[in-house]
């Protein structure tokens, strides 16, 4: 059973790196939406792209409700929950099949 705890301890390692790095992708997509970016720039496309999967139903899901949009907000919270539930709850069950 130590392999699948093996397994499962590098798979929340995994899954909380790749939340942490979407986590910056969402907070650098809010910071250039304070400024006029280019819609041409190659990595303001690619910030757009990667984020407006996860933004867009929260957006429609709140609406402007205080004029500013706060869904890099509630998915940056919704990021934080998931690191603190589903990969400490795989590091915990990793731990105990070793």
């Amino acid at each position: 059973m130590f392999v699948l705890g093996n397994v499962l301890q590098g798979l929340a390692t995994i899954l909380s790196w790749v939340l942490t790095m979407y986590q910056w992708i969402i907070i650098a997509r809010a910071l250039i939406s304070w400024v006029n970016p280019d819609p041409w720039n190659p990595i303001v496309q690619f910030l757009e792209r990667a984020t407006e999967p996860v933004l867009a139903p929260i957006r429609r899901l709140l609406g402007w409700r205080m004029g500013i949009d706060i869904s890099p907000l509630v998915a940056i919270f919704v990021i934080i929950f998931l690191q603190y539930a589903l990969v400490a709850t795989l590091h915990d069950v990793a731990v105990r099949l070793r």
